[in-house]
C-alpha cells in the first residue's frame, strides 16, 4: 500500500483528501504545518507528499526543500489557492513534481497522485536494475585468473576512468561485450545508457537508420521522425559490435561521430551534437581489412586508441575450472537445480584438453546442457556432447605413424577435413559464409563438404 503525506493548515481539506485517497487504496498521514510535516518525513518513508504552498506562518516550499534532502526520490505535489503562474513556476523550479490549483476536481487529484507514485516506482526499479548491472559487471565478478586476463582487468580499471575510445579484438565467444560493459559500468558514465548494435546483423540501409535515425519523409516508409540509437545513448557508451562488418558508407559516418561528436539523421540537413564514449569490437583482423581496402584506415586509427585483445579459451586453459564452477552455479539457479556440486575428474580433463573453438560461449552452452541432463551431484562424462569427447584438439591433429604396415590415407584425410570443417563452423557460429572464408573455400565448396560429412551450418544470406 503506497503511503501519502497530506499537509494543509485547513482541517476540513486535510480530512477530505485523507478520506478520498484512502477510499482508492492509499495509506494517508496528515500534518497541519511545515514543522509537523518535516517531523513525519524524518520518521517515515512516503511515496508521495501533497502539500499546500501557503499555510499561515509556514510554507509548503519548506516542506519541499526538506523532503528533497530527506526523501530525495519522493515526488512532492504542491497545492495552491493562488493559481498564479509565478507561484507554480517557483515551486516547479525548486523540484516539485506538479501542482494543483484550488478548487480542484477529485479526478484531477487522483490522476496526478497516481502518475507521481508510478514515477517513483519506476525510478526505484531503474535504480535497482542499475545497481544489479553495476554489481554484475564489477571487475571482480568477471571470471579469469590467468596472467593474461589479470592484465586485461588492470587495463579495464585504468580505461574505465577515462573517455578514451576502445577497440576490443578477439574470436567469437571470448566475451567482448562483457568487457565493454565492464568498462562502462565501472566508469563515470555508468548512470547513463549502454547501447549496442551488431554492425553485421543489419542490412546497410537499416543499419544507417538504426544508428543515426531518420527524418520524416526521408524514404518511402518514413512516416515519422525516428531517433537513432546513438542519439538515444547520449552521455553514455555506444558499443559497435563486429565493426569489421560495417559497410564503407557507414564507416564514413562513424568517422564523423568520432571526429566531430555529431550525427546527421538520414534525410536531415542539420547535425546533432552527441556526447558518447565509443567502444568497438571485432573478431576479424582490422589491419588486414585496411590493407585490403575493406576498412577505412582513418577510422581504424580513430578506434584503435586503446586496444584490448581477448585471448581464445584454448590459450587460457587455467581459467576453465573457474568458468565451469561459475556456469554450474548460474544454471543451477536458472533451472532450479541445486544438486550439481561440481565435475568428475574425467569430465574436467575433457574440458581442459578440448580446443573450444566457440570459446567461453561454447563452454557455457555445454555446462547448461550438462546441468539440465545430469541427475547426480557431479557432471559426468555421459552428460558431455559426443563432439567434444571425439573431436581432436586444434593444432593437435593426429597423423598416423608412417612405420605402420598399412595407412588408410583417404580415411585419415577425411577425418582431418571433417575436424577442420567442424571447428570452423563452431568458431563462425555455424554461418557457412564465415567458415568458408576462414578455410579459403567458396560457399558452394564449403556447402558440399558440409553435406558430405553430415555437418550442420546456416547461410547468413540464404544462398
Amino acid at each position: 500500500m503506497s503511503s501519502i503525506l497530506v499537509v494543509d493548515d485547513e482541517k476540513s481539506l486535510r480530512d477530505f483528501l485523507a478520506i478520498m485517497l484512502e477510499e482508492v487504496g492509499y495509506k494517508v498521514f496528515t500534518a497541519h504545518n511545515a514543522e509537523s510535516a518535516v517531523k513525519l518525513i524524518k520518521e517515515n518513508i512516503f511515496d508521495l507528499i501533497l502539500t499546500d504552498i501557503r499555510m499561515g506562518k509556514s510554507s509548503g516550499i519548506s516542506v519541499l526543500e526538506n523532503a528533497q534532502k530527506i526523501l530525495p526520490d519522493t515526488p512532492v505535489v504542491m497545492m495552491t489557492a493562488y493559481a498564479s503562474a509565478e507561484t507554480a513556476v517557483d515551486a516547479m523550479k525548486k523540484g516539485a513534481y506538479d501542482y494543483i490549483s484550488k478548487p480542484f476536481k477529485i479526478e484531477d487529484v487522483q490522476l496526478i497522485v497516481k502518475n507521481a507514485i508510478e514515477k517513483r516506482k519506476l525510478a526505484e526499479e531503474n535504480r535497482f536494475l542499475k545497481t544489479a548491472l553495476n554489481d554484475r559487471f564489477k571487475i571482480s565478478n568477471i571470471v579469469g585468473k590467468s596472467p593474461t586476463f589479470q592484465k586485461i582487468f588492470d587495463l579495464i580499471e585504468k580505461v574505465s576512468r577515462s573517455n578514451a575510445t576502445v577497440l576490443i579484438h578477439g574470436e567469437s565467444g571470448t566475451g567482448k561485450e562483457i568487457i565493454a560493459k565492464a568498462i562502462h559500468f565501472n566508469g563515470n558514465r555508468k548512470n547513463y545508457p549502454f547501447v549496442s548494435v551488431n554492425c553485421g546483423a543489419l542490412p546497410e540501409n537499416l543499419l544507417e537508420s538504426e544508428l543515426f535515425g531518420h527524418e520524416k519523409g526521408s524514404f518511402t516508409s518514413a512516416d515519422s521522425l525516428k531517433l537513432g540509437l546513438m542519439e538515444s545513448a547520449n552521455k553514455g557508451t555506444f558499443f559497435l559490435d563486429e565493426i569489421g562488418e560495417a559497410p564503407l558508407s557507414i564507416q564514413v559516418k562513424l568517422l564523423r561521430v568520432l571526429q566531430e561528436n555529431e550525427i546527421l539523421r538520414l534525410g536531415g540537413t542539420e547535425t546533432i551534437p552527441v556526447d558518447l564514449r565509443i567502444i568497438a569490437a571485432s573478431n576479424r583482423n582490422l589491419s588486414s581489412l585496411v590493407a585490403d581496402k575493406d576498412f577505412r584506415e582513418d577510422l581504424y586509427y580513430r578506434l584503435n586508441v586503446i586496444p584490448i585483445f581477448l585471448p581464445p579459451l584454448r590459450e587460457r586453459k587455467e581459467d576453465i575450472p573457474e568458468l565451469v564452477d561459475f556456469f554450474i552455479k548460474k544454471y543451477n539457479s536458472k533451472h532450479g537445480k541445486t544438486i550439481i556440486k561440481g565435475v568428475e575428474p574425467e569430465a574436467m580433463r575433457l574440458f581442459e584438453n578440448y580446443s573450444w573453438p566457440g570459446n567461453v560461449r561454447e563452454l557455457e552452452n555445454v555446462i547448461e546442457r550438462a546441468v539440465v541432463l545430469e541427475t547426480g551431484e557431479t557432471i559426468q562424462k555421459s552428460s558431455i556432447p559426443e563432439e567434444i569427447i571425439g573431436r581432436m584438439p586444434a593444432g593437435q591433429i593426429q597423423v598416423p605413424n608412417l612405420d605402420a604396415e598399412k595407412i588408410d590415407l583417404e580415411r585419415t584425410l577425411e577425418q582431418i577435413e571433417k575436424t577442420m570443417l567442424s571447428n570452423a563452423l563452431v568458431q563462425s557460429d555455424g554461418i557457412i559464409n564465415k567458415a568458408a572464408k576462414q578455410l579459403n573455400l567458396s560457399f558452394r565448396s564449403m556447402r558440399y563438404r558440409i553435406q558430405k560429412h553430415q555437418l550442420k551450418g546456416k547461410s547468413k544470406d540464404n544462398e
